[in-house]
Parts: C-alpha cells; sequence; structure tokens
C-alpha cells in the first residue's frame, strides 16, 4: 500500500454566499415598519496551510475533492446568515502548488504558512442594507455569490540542506542510517529506497538536515526510473553530496562514469548548477573498493572536487565527512540574503479606470467584462423585475451604457455581460433606464406613498373645519 504521495491533483470548491433576505417589519398598529432583511453570510474559504506533522499528500490522493461550507440566508428582524467555515487542508513543508498549466501559485515553505486556494463568496445584500432615502422599501435582496472552483496542483518538494545522489545500491540509505537518527529501509537490490529519507545531522555547532533521494539512472531527468517523480526533491537542497559505489559487481560502471551520468542527468533537469557539490567512496570496507577509491581519487580532486573515502557499514571516514558537509552548509547558509519583512505595496487604480472593457466580437455582439458588472451580474435575481431595475441603475451610473454608445452599440444590439461560458444576454435599448419607469421609481413601496389611517381622518376632519369656515366667511346677512 502507497504511504508516501509527492504529487497529487486537488480539486477545491469554496462555500458560496447566503441570499439576503427581503422582509418587511410588522408588529401590531404598525403593519408597514420598514425593511428588516438581514445580509447572508460569506462563504467558507479553502485554505492551505503548512504542517509540520504532515509529510505527505497521501490524504489527498485518496480523497481529492474539498469543500468548504456554504453561508446561511439572511433572515427578517435584521438578522444576518451564519459565516460558512473555513476549511482549512494540512500540506508538508515544501508544497509547491500550482495551476493545471504549470504556473506557480504558491510556495508553501515555514510552519504555518498559508495559501487561500478558492475564496468564498460573498453573501447577499437584504433589503434593509439596500434601502436609502429614495429607495424607502426594496422589494427585492441580492443574491449571495458562488464560491470559487479551482483544480490545482500540489507538488512536495522536500526541504533539506543535503541531498545524498547516486546510483540504486551505492549506500546512500546506510549512509543517511549511520549519519542520523533516520531508519530508511536497507537491503542488498536496486530500488529499495521508493521514497525521500529525512535525517538530522549534528556537528559540532551546526544542525542540518540531510535526504536521501531515491536511487537516479541514465535518463532519470526524462522520466525514466524513479529519477523523474524524485529530481524535484533536490531543488531545494544548497549542497549535493554523490554518494559512488567503489564496490559495485557491475563490469562496465566505475566511480568515475557514474559521476559523469548522475552530473548529466542533474544538468537536464536544470537549475542545480550553483550548488556546491563533493563526493563520497562508499564501501571502502570492501577490499577492491579501498584500492578502487585510491585509484580514482586523484582524478575527482582535479575535477575539483572534495573527495572523501568512508564506509557506512564499518563507520569509516564518517566524522571528517560530516563537519565538512557542516562546513558546506554554513556557508551556503552565510551566502543566502536576510529575509526582510514582507513590504506591503499599494497600487492605486488610475483615475481614467473604468474598471470594465466593452469590446465587439465578429458576431456583433458586444461583451462587457468586468469584476463590478460580472459580480453585480452574479447578484440579481431576474425573477423580479425590481432587482434586474435596480442592475440596470447600477450599470448606468458605472457608465457601460456610455461605453457601449462609444463602441457603436444601437438599439436592439446584442449585449453579453460575463465570459464566453458564463454570461447574462440582453437585447440593449439606448437608455438603460428605458422600460424601467413601468416600474415606476425603483424600490419604493407605494404603500408609504399614503399616510397612515388616523393622520388620514385628522386631514378629512381639519378639511371639513376649513370648509365650514370658509362657508361662514362667505355668508352675507340679508
Amino acid at each position: 500500500m502507497t504511504t508516501f504521495v509527492d504529487r497529487v491533483e486537488l480539486h477545491v470548491a469554496a462555500g458560496s454566499g447566503g441570499h439576503g433576505c427581503a422582509s418587511v417589519h410588522r408588529e401590531k398598529f404598525k403593519p408597514l415598519g420598514g425593511p428588516d432583511g438581514g445580509n447572508g453570510g460569506r462563504g467558507g474559504d479553502v485554505i492551505l496551510t503548512v504542517d509540520q506533522s504532515i509529510t505527505t499528500l497521501l490524504d489527498y490522493h485518496h480523497s481529492p475533492h474539498r469543500k468548504a461550507t456554504n453561508g446561511k440566508p439572511g433572515e427578517g428582524g435584521n438578522r444576518s446568515g451564519k459565516d460558512g467555515q473555513d476549511l482549512v487542508l494540512p500540506v508538508p513543508d515544501g508544497t509547491v502548488v500550482l495551476d493545471k498549466a504549470g504556473n506557480v501559485l504558491a510556495d508553501l515553505v515555514g510552519h504555518g504558512t498559508s495559501y487561500v486556494a478558492a475564496q468564498g463568496g460573498r453573501g447577499g445584500l437584504g433589503n434593509a442594507a439596500l434601502a436609502s432615502a429614495r429607495r424607502k422599501a426594496p422589494g427585492f435582496a441580492l443574491l449571495g455569490e458562488p464560491g470559487d472552483m479551482r483544480d490545482v496542483v500540489l507538488e512536495l518538494k522536500t526541504v533539506a540542506d543535503v541531498a545524498l545522489v547516486g546510483y540504486p545500491s551505492a549506500g546512500k540509505s546506510s549512509l543517511i542510517s549511520v549519519l542520523s537518527a533516520a531508519k530508511p529501509k536497507i537491503a542488498d537490490y536496486p530500488f529499495t529506497t521508493l521514497v525521500p529519507n529525512l535525517g538530522v545531522v549534528t556537528a559540532g555547532s551546526t544542525v542540518y538536515t540531510i535526504a536521501d533521494v531515491p536511487g537516479l539512472i541514465p535518463g532519470a531527468s526524462q522520466g525514466k526510473g524513479l529519477g523523474l517523480e524524485f529530481l524535484r526533491h533536490v531543488e531545494r537542497c544548497s549542497v549535493l553530496v554523490h554518494v559512488l559505489d567503489t564496490a559495485t559487481l557491475e563490469s562496465e560502471r566505475d566511480p568515475v562514469s557514474d559521476l559523469d551520468i548522475i552530473e548529466e542527468e542533474l544538468r537536464q533537469y536544470g537549475g542545480l548548477d550553483n550548488r556546491p557539490r563533493m563526493v563520497v567512496l562508499n564501501k571502502i570496507d570492501v577490499p577492491d573498493g579501498k584500492d578502487l577509491a585510491e585509484m580514482v581519487r586523484p582524478d575527482l580532486e582535479a575535477r575539483g572536487y572534495r573527495v572523501f573515502e568512508v564506509s557506512a557499514v564499518a563507520h569509516m571516514g564518517l566524522k571528517e565527512l560530516s563537519y565538512a558537509v557542516a562546513e558546506l552548509v554554513a556557508q551556503s547558509r552565510a551566502a543566502k540574503p536576510k529575509e526582510e519583512a514582507t513590504r506591503i505595496v499599494i497600487r492605486p487604480k488610475a483615475v481614467d479606470d473604468t474598471g470594465f472593457t466593452v469590446t465587439q466580437e465578429a458576431d456583433g455582439l458586444f461583451r462587457v467584462r468586468g469584476e463590478k458588472p460580472e459580480r453585480w451580474v452574479r447578484q440579481t435575481d431576474f425573477n423580479n423585475d425590481e432587482a434586474v431595475g435596480y442592475l440596470a441603475d447600477r450599470l448606468n451610473r458605472l457608465g457601460v451604457e456610455q461605453e457601449l454608445v462609444k463602441a457603436g452599440a444601437r438599439g436592439g444590439d446584442g449585449v453579453a455581460i460575463g465570459p464566453e461560458d458564463n454570461a447574462v444576454v440582453f437585447d440593449w435599448e439606448p437608455s438603460m433606464t428605458a422600460g424601467a419607469e413601468m416600474l415606476g421609481r425603483r424600490g419604493e413601496d407605494h404603500r408609504f406613498e399614503g399616510e397612515r389611517p388616523a393622520a388620514q381622518r385628522r386631514k378629512d376632519r381639519q378639511a371639513e373645519r376649513d370648509e365650514a369656515q370658509q362657508e361662514f366667511d362667505d355668508f352675507e346677512p340679508f
């Protein structure tokens, strides 16, 4: 059974916002107490967060579909709906988030680092929030927005200071087991190591992590063997240690040719040319291995490598090796630029930026794209004429009508708001208020135009008194 997964495709869906409520307050002797519809709750986000206790993406391999909860709709009595609960997904340290095209969206390194993979939808406003001096009792509310739905790829790149690379059965697992407390699987057959193993090494005052990368073979950078799957784990390592087998039983192999082949695979993979390297000639406890190590060492040193002869089985040369690796790690850490606090950059929009675009397509259709128009369309209940009129007013105030005129649109032309796969299409009239006047003044309740019964009775009695007084004043005695 698979226990280690370092690449998965995750399907995430944020929660949708709750709909706003259209309600009118009613109580005894006050049947029209004004709008009191509450707002809908916000949909929950899907958040990826680094958790040091997680070391694999196995959970998402078995359950790749994750969804946050929706916001609750608003209610009467000015009661807002409950917000949806955020869905927090723990991921290992070193997880890279990519889109389907391979573009990097986030690089999650460090405990607690998080990334919002899917944003929850906004809750719709209730009619109480939409009321104004001109719109005393809106008979509609805004709909909640749907949450984001995305497909992302998670790739795990091991976070370590040192990477042990080499052919299968070169002794990398044995070496990490004696340098640290790691307990990888060790056997005398190729590809024993199927997953990267991490160990912590202490050399003097320097503490560093070391990774045992599964064996590489010719063609690994093109996907042969296990190389392509695990070469990504070398990317974050600041030091590369070549572990060469000096006691191999394959006649066509030798330490120098093994080094050349592995270096060629690293070069083809790319991005690793600037990493400091050293060479470890392993298995010198074998007589032939010791002789071969002494034979090839001058050639390797002539190439500029620091060479160490060790035996993981006999614990020979390990102390010198660990301190030499610690020295390279310390140099690499010192050369890294100091981390600075994240600077908040504010980029204000241009004054003449309308926030939307109007383009004419080949078939004559005019398409409106922009964050506000598309969001307003999603929030509109098209079964409610008053809500449609409110949308028309908002688009008119934003300047959509003027831009349509500039683009050459005429009465009766088709206009689409939104992308091709999800747009609202309608026949445009030269004035966006056309047709809306049939609704009267949008958002007003005509029941509020008349006086209350008691007030009306007072006015009627006063009118009768005024009429009687006027008759008295006009009376002329004989």
